[in-house]
């Protein structure tokens, strides 16, 4: 297979390409740097002139340059090439999903959404509750700039839930991690609960942490503080590299996954996202109708588990 990483030189995309390549793929790094990019694709062009010339020899799309806007999604589809998407927030998937590509568009492709679905989706078949997600990462890791945005973006900010509205960063939940660690952790706007509650007819809330106690604070502080989220970036943060997502009813079973470095884990999804949408009929899916957590290779570095469920706190 023929694939062009958006933003193959990034935080995300340099594993991508290297995960890919490995595999025997026929890959293209694609960005604005003509240092870095074996193409020069500019996305903030109006017509997306040198992107759809870069389709002319492509199969695959993947989207690891943080853009979110559907364009690039349809031109590819146009072109007939599957587009792989890891960039997640609920508006774009909304607008994704409201398109009708003519080719195979794969959303849910990061750690969360993505993994926290396979996770969400394996303790769905054990037991029909509610579900909650949990996901802490480690701020110790460089990030792309546009995951740091996304993060300072949702401060104060509040989105739907049900017949709910919640404000991001509140409404705390202790959680017992891998390891018999207990965190508090907060609702925050990730996509995967919106995807899930449709898609698994129950409800679902995901919750978030950093594995610095003191940042996590900050952030369920800041939240409150009017213009929060135009805070200056870029500040250093304590903290490490580690993560960890979870899948836990009230009464069924527990499924969890740990590993380290987010941006290597995320780009093994996204390479399994790969494998996977080459087969698929032309429209919008996500990675837990596609993938389960057994297409996972063994060497990934992913560590999961499960043990028996208890009473959230």
């Amino acid at each position: 297979m023929r694939v062009l990483v958006l933003g193959g030189y990034g935080a995300v995309g340099q594993h991508l390409v290297g995960v890919l390549r490995h595999d025997g793929m026929a890959v293209r790094v694609a960005g604005r740097d003509p240092e870095r990019a074996d193409v020069v694709v500019d996305l903030h062009e109006p017509r997306l002139d040198s992107y759809r010339a870069a389709l002319q020899d492509t199969d695959i799309v993947v989207n690891a340059s943080g853009t979110e806007d559907p364009a690039p999604a349809l031109a590819a589809a146009e072109r007939g090439c599957a587009f792989v998407d890891i960039t997640a927030s609920t508006e774009y998937t909304a607008q994704l999903e409201a398109s009708a590509p003519a080719a195979p568009v794969l959303l849910s492709v990061g750690l969360a959404p993505g993994l926290t679905t396979l996770l969400a989706a394996a303790v769905h078949e054990q037991s029909a509750g509610p579900i909650d997600i949990a996901v802490l990462l480690g701020a110790g890791e460089h990030h792309g700039a546009a995951a740091t945005e996304w993060t300072y973006g949702l401060l104060g900010r509040r989105f739907r839930a049900g017949d709910e509205t919640v404000r991001n960063f509140t409404r705390p939940r202790t959680f017992e991690l891998p390891g018999g660690r207990c965190r508090r952790m907060f609702r925050t706007d990730f996509a995967d609960q919106h995807i899930l509650t449709r898609d698994l007819g129950v409800e679902v809330h995901t919750y978030f942490a950093l594995d610095s106690r003191a940042a996590t604070a900050a952030l369920a502080l800041a939240t409150w503080i009017p213009g929060a989220s135009r805070m200056p970036r870029g500040l250093p943060l304590p903290g490490s590299d580690e993560w960890i997502v979870l899948a836990r009813t009230v009464s069924g079973p527990e499924v969890w996954a740990r590993g380290r470095g987010q941006s290597r884990a995320t780009a093994l999804l996204a390479a399994a996202a790969v494998r996977a949408a080459a087969g698929l009929e032309p429209g919008v899916h996500h990675l837990h109708e596609v993938v389960t957590l057994s297409d996972l290779p063994g060497d990934s570095g992913i560590e999961t588990g499960t043990r028996s469920g208890s009473a959230p706190g």
